[in-house]
């Protein structure tokens, strides 16, 4: 038996040996490809167009559409759309659903995004609740809800974009952001297609929904960087007791709204493949908070960071498997913990204790590892701390 507690893992060691690992071509496509993206003019036909294209397409009812003005839409009624992505292997296209609610009267424009990563339901059932609390009769302004970015990803629940190379690679596609209409992966031009055409021209804010990975159960939490007053403004309005302030990867989706001037954040709904209605409504109760902040809709506001407790930390602090077995968690989520306090503990198949584990920092439970097997390497806790304790620690639990 013995004590197993794993040193943080620094953010910029995780990007440079990512870095290192990757092809000096790739490297070069990439850092071409993402000043291209950040062009919302750059596409595969030379300029995206501006103003809604309709590509004449019906599919159940509904237009299909190249790329999205929402000023082109009647006001007073909610629009759904489909919009063309990428090309899939067969030649056919991926669709994106879209939503717009498009207020009787003049107002900020709103962007709520989920289905980036295919396993995260708690954050698509959050969206569509805002969406269908709507009345665009009595709103001032738009609400533009996207639920299923990543369609190849959703349609077998799984995380990540399984792209067809030299075989299946699967991508992530929140490492893609703003994406390259020209890239050399069609998860990435297929992000550069819905950023450039889609998101980016339709939002003064955006809010962009997720959820834990498969196999992480966590709390309720936003990602956010609170140093943007107008991200902060919005964040505070939220019933949510921990935040964690941090810019975390490259390529995430609400980075590439905020690196274009556009105030973005990520709430983290619980866990992936469930839905976690109670931990839904507090984000619903949250949104529907920034709507009212932004004048989109009337009412009064609901519950707020002020009537909870919140705890703020600006790094997370992983806890990996040493070895293999049966996980047993002596901590739970939002519990406090010290430096030096026992998290969770593996037996083997004899039921021997083969490594116990210790947080190497004082914080609060972030997230834990919901498969009850582990094998090494696997994260088992991650703590949400203030980064005054080991170097490094891990940014995002994803």
């Amino acid at each position: 038996m013995s004590d197993k507690t794993v040193k943080g893992i620094d953010r910029r060691d995780l990007i440079m040996a990512s870095v290192a690992t990757v092809g000096a071509a790739a490297a070069l496509a990439a850092n071409a490809g993402s000043v291209k993206a950040q062009d919302a003019s750059t596409s595969s036909a030379g300029s995206a167009p501006s103003g809604t294209v309709y590509t004449g397409d019906v599919i159940q009812g509904k237009k299909v559409v190249s790329s999205l003005d929402v000023n082109d839409l009647e006001p007073g009624k909610k629009h759904l759309l489909y919009f063309q992505g990428v090309e899939a292997p067969t030649g056919q296209y991926w669709y994106v659903s879209v939503t717009v609610a498009k207020g009787a009267n003049p107002g900020k424009r709103g962007v709520l995004t989920s289905g980036v990563h295919g396993d995260e339901m708690s954050s698509i059932h959050t969206v569509q609740t805002v969406m269908n609390q709507l009345d665009p009769a009595q709103m001032s302004g738009t609400v533009t809800a996207v639920t299923d970015i990543s369609r190849p990803a959703l349609e077998s629940m799984q995380r990540r974009w399984p792209n067809q190379g030299r075989g299946i690679d699967l991508i992530d596609m929140n490492r893609e952001w703003p994406g390259n209409e020209n890239a050399a992966t069609a998860p990435s031009r297929h992000a550069g297609l819905v950023f450039n055409r889609l998101l980016r021209p339709n939002a003064d804010f955006a809010i962009d929904f997720h959820t834990g990975a498969t196999g992480l159960e966590a709390t309720a939490f936003i990602l956010a960087v609170m140093d943007v007053p107008e991200v902060k403004a919005m964040v505070e309005l939220y019933p949510v007791g921990q935040i964690f302030d941090n810019h975390v990867y490259p390529g995430v989706l609400h980075n590439a709204f905020t690196d274009v001037g556009i105030p973005a954040f990520c709430p983290e709904v619980g866990a992936g493949r469930v839905l976690d209605l109670e931990m839904i409504a507090l984000f619903v109760e949250g949104t529907m908070n920034v709507l009212k902040h932004h004048g989109i809709v009337a009412g009064p506001t609901g519950r707020t960071g002020k009537d909870v407790t919140v705890f703020v930390g600006d790094s997370l602090f992983p806890i990996l498997a040493t070895a293999g077995g049966i996980v047993e968690h002596l901590v739970k989520l939002n519990d406090k913990v010290q430096a030096g306090q026992k998290v969770a503990m593996q037996r083997n198949s004899f039921g021997e204790v083969v490594a116990e584990y210790t947080s190497g920092v004082a914080g609060e439970i972030g997230g834990q590892r919901s498969d009850a097997m582990s094998e090494p390497g696997n994260p088992l806790v991650f703590v949400l701390f203030q980064k005054a304790g080991p170097e490094g620690g891990e940014v995002y639990p994803e």
